[in-house]
């Protein structure tokens, strides 16, 4: 009886050690997949302003273009749902509609705090 105690014992020591490390490797697994993520949406919206001389005015755009086959997820999030930022002019530059509507980055709809501190959004 005290040697299965004994053994249910050490299981128990392990779980609680391993646990907690094998949750911040699929935390880092998921900010892994958001950077690459992030990484080929902006690569892809900064093509297509070298292609087409204009910002894209949704992602779809992109599918379009063939730029990308489809919107990639955010992990966090669980969709293919992002924040999109339109491009702003500057004071002294004149307004065209046609650039203002136009996507000039992406972020993270999630507000999670990543592990090293910052924000999933900030990215």
């Amino acid at each position: 009886m005290v040697e299965i105690l004994i053994v249910l014992t050490l299981i128990g020591i392990l779980v609680a050690v391993i646990l907690p490390i094998h949750r911040t490797a699929v935390i880092r697994a998921r900010e892994a997949v958001l950077k690459e993520n992030l990484f080929q949406i902006r690569d892809a919206i900064n093509k297509y302003y070298y292609y087409k001389k204009q910002y894209p005015t949704s992602l779809d755009d992109l599918i379009i273009a063939k730029l990308m086959r489809r919107v990639p997820m955010d992990p966090f999030v669980k969709k293919a749902n992002w924040e999109v930022i339109h491009f702003e002019p500057e004071e002294m530059e004149d307004f065209d509609p046609e650039i203002a509507e136009g996507i000039i980055d992406v972020r993270s709809l999630s507000q999670m705090t990543a592990l090293d501190g910052t924000k999933y959004s900030d990215w």
